[in-house]
């Protein structure tokens, strides 16, 4: 047989049985392989220069340990220093997020608005809301609201976004005002509108419910107005009302003498209370 065939005859057992017959490498074969070890290699070689420090720091630290003020420092070879409690935090893993990819015949949703089908569009994307991007009104339909913003203005609790079936979607955006605080949750007004109908069962029910809440408000704030009106008061006319009266101590004047009476009676210098008592 050629040696350039691509079959390769193996001897019979001992017993006379037939022989089997299996494929050779080829040269395209031997040709791949090589290209992936080399691949391999290059892949390697990447990230060790990504990482160059020493992945088990506990060999490093057994050679290279600083002491300063009583702290084990661990001169990792990199140019800086690492704290050797540092060591026995594990590492958070990393979050990979991407974006889903397009809709595909067919599942590919149509319109609400144009009837006209489309690959992917935002409403859709992150809130399943199946409305094109060419239809998309973020003035008036389409518009998004502060979870915040929605509580207030449909009278809804956190549950009815979070817990109540089907969860509302959401999408996260930095605060406008302040960057340090916390992202803002915006939801889509729209869904946002259809939840507060299932929880208030009509738009009459929750119009009594504001009408109700609004009214305890003011009411609240007129008796809140009420006590500072009583405190200013008390502050202006506080000759007629003494909120100190019955911690007030008496301190009397002479004594006077009243013949016709045979007694004596003493005033005190701060108010009008006068004591008259007899002497034997």
């Amino acid at each position: 047989m050629e040696g350039s065939s691509a079959e390769s005859f193996l001897e019979g057992d001992s017993g006379g049985n037939s022989v089997s017959i299996s494929n050779a490498i080829t040269a395209a074969q031997l040709a791949r392989m090589d290209k992936n070890r080399h691949r391999a290699l290059l892949i390697k070689q990447a990230r060790q220069k990504a990482q160059p420090y020493p992945s088990d720091l506990s060999k490093v630290a057994e050679k290279s340990v600083i002491r300063v003020h009583g702290s084990k420092f661990i001169d990792t070879g990199g140019g800086f220093l690492l704290e050797e409690k540092d060591l026995d935090e594990s590492e958070e893993p990393v979050k990979v997020t991407s974006q889903p990819p397009p809709i595909i015949e067919p599942d590919r949703p149509s319109c609400i608005e144009c009837e006209e089908e489309f690959y992917d569009s935002f409403l859709f994307q992150n809130f399943e809301y199946a409305v094109c991007d060419k239809c998309r009104d973020n003035e008036d339909k389409h518009c998004l609201i502060t979870k915040t913003e929605a509580k207030n203005v449909y009278l809804l609790k956190d549950c009815d976004f979070d817990k109540r079936e089907p969860v509302l979607k959401f999408i996260l955006r930095k605060n406008p005002h302040n960057s340090n605080w916390g992202d803002m949750k915006l939801y889509l007004q729209f869904q946002v509108e259809q939840r507060a109908l299932e929880v208030w069962e009509s738009e009459e029910k929750l119009e009594e419910e504001r009408e109700r809440r609004q009214e305890a408000k003011d009411k609240s704030k007129i008796k809140k107005y009420n006590k500072q009106i009583k405190a200013l008061r008390m502050n202006v006319r506080s000759s007629l009302y003494n909120k100190t009266s019955s911690n007030h101590q008496h301190e009397f004047g002479p004594e006077k003498y009243n013949e016709e009476e045979d007694n004596y009676t003493k005033k005190c210098k701060t108010c009008s209370f006068e004591e008259t008592y007899e002497k034997m």
